[in-house]
Formats: C-alpha cells, sequence, structure tokens
C-alpha cells in the first residue's frame, strides 16, 4: 500500500500532467465516457441523438441553418469529428476557387461536410460520398436530403473506400475527379491516395484535402506526400474541431502530375 507521504510526493506531478492534458481529459470525457453513458441511456447512437436534434433545430432546405444545429449539439450537448466551422471555412474557401465539378468524399459520417461543400459547388457540380457504415449512413441520407440535396447533387456510396475506389470509373462513369476530401479512418489515407494515384482519375490541378492529418495524426500519409514528388502541399495548421487546445491541421494538396 503507498504511504501518504509518497501519494504527497506524487501530487504535484499529477496536478501539473492534468493541466498541461486537460483538453486532452476533456476530450476524453466528452468523446469517451459522455457517448458511453448516452448510448446506454437513451438506446440511440451518437448519431442518431445528433439527427433528432437537427430534425427538431434546423430548417428543412436550409444547409446553413441545419450546419448551424450541428455545430451547436458538437459545442455544447456531445463531441463529435465533423470538420466543424474553423476548418470548414478553409474547405469553402477552396471549393469556391477551385469550382470543382466532381469531387470524391471519403467519410461521410452523418452527412455535415457533404452539406457544407453541397453549398459551394458550382452549377452541374456532383459529390460522391463514401461511407461504408450501414448505420451513419442511414443518418447521413436523411441529413442531406433534409439539407433540400438530391441525388444528382450528392450520391451516398455505402462501401469501404478501398472497394469503391478502384470501380469509381467503370461503375461510376468517372474520367476524373477535381477535388477529394479525406475525413474517414487516418490509417487508410496513405493506401486510398496510392490507388487514387494509381486509378488515373488525378489529373494535373486535382485538389486532395485531407483533416486530422496531426491529431490523431496520419504520419504515413505526410511522409508519403514530402517524398513522392507527386504534389504540391502544405499544412493548415488549426485546433481539432469543436475543441481548444489540442492542435491539428489539415493537408492541402495539389497533384502535380506523373513524374
Amino acid at each position: 500500500m503507498v504511504s501518504p507521504a509518497i501519494a504527497l510526493a506524487f501530487l504535484p506531478l499529477l496536478l501539473t500532467l492534468i493541466i498541461r492534458y486537460r483538453h486532452f481529459f476533456l476530450l476524453f470525457y466528452r468523446a469517451i465516457l459522455v457517448r458511453i453513458w448516452k448510448d446506454i441511456s437513451t438506446g440511440l447512437s451518437r448519431e442518431e441523438r445528433v439527427y433528432e436534434y437537427v430534425l427538431t433545430h434546423a430548417t428543412p432546405g436550409d444547409a446553413d441553418s441545419i450546419l448551424d444545429a450541428f455545430d451547436t449539439w458538437c459545442t455544447k450537448v456531445e463531441f463529435i469529428s465533423n470538420i466543424g466551422p474553423k476548418k470548414g471555412k478553409i474547405l469553402d474557401r477552396l471549393l469556391v476557387e477551385q469550382s470543382p465539378l466532381t469531387v470524391l468524399e471519403l467519410g461521410t459520417h452523418c452527412g455535415y461536410s457533404a452539406v457544407r461543400m453541397a453549398r459551394s459547388l458550382p452549377l452541374g457540380g456532383r459529390i460522391y460520398s463514401v461511407e461504408m457504415d450501414q448505420r451513419n449512413a442511414s443518418i447521413a441520407e436523411k441529413i442531406i436530403r433534409l439539407a433540400g440535396l438530391d441525388d444528382d447533387t450528392v450520391e451516398l456510396i455505402v462501401s469501404p473506400s478501398d472497394e469503391v475506389i478502384p470501380r469509381l470509373r467503370s461503375d461510376y462513369g468517372l474520367e476524373r475527379l477535381d477535388f477529394v476530401f479525406m475525413d474517414h479512418w487516418k490509417r487508410s489515407y496513405l493506401p486510398d491516395l496510392q490507388m487514387l494515384e494509381e486509378s488515373g482519375l488525378l489529373g494535373k490541378g486535382s485538389i486532395i484535402l485531407a483533416d486530422n492529418v496531426l491529431f490523431p495524426g496520419a504520419p504515413k500519409f505526410l511522409r508519403h506526400i514530402r517524398k513522392s514528388g507527386l504534389y504540391e502541399w502544405k499544412i493548415h495548421r488549426a485546433t481539432l474541431e469543436y475543441s481548444k487546445g489540442i492542435r491539428d491541421g489539415m493537408a492541402e494538396l495539389i497533384y502535380l502530375g506523373i513524374k
């Protein structure tokens, strides 16, 4: 048994760690502990809970209203990993500047970023949004349609990304991807990027934007883009969505073509 004297000796160290990493402790509480408790107490998934909130607090057909309701819920009620409003402005700006006609989203989750991107598409632009989780895809479908977006604007593909990417040309008739937004499993960033490179769907000037490359991080992905010579790239530094004090960033890649 630890004596009181030893326990007191470690108290300053413990307090220092708690203060230094308080934002991570808060994230663990909001993202893990609250989620477990709510799952048990409500019998609904976190994604179902955010949909119910959006349904009762947003105006149907109004994308801005739906995004605002999402942001309020994620800030004040429960944490959920959308791109969020701050990093979302970087995404908005790139889409307005580039005016992509064909967008691939890897990781639909609840549909937040699909709705956000659809607002900035030019006439005739289309998003192919890939989500492997059937339950999440079901929620995303409701959110996307609630925003007034039809299948001609956002096509939801329910399948793992590594199965979809090789079939984009044959099954969906795509010849080129103007813009790719990656916000799915971080371990999939590198293999999916390499599949996109091999697919021939990336053309000179195609943009890839990858979220959360610093936290939780995608080190192999970053190492590849540094060494491949295929990209002009930069990191947009920010903080983790709906959180303070946790550094994060998005990688913006411009495809230069095959060397």
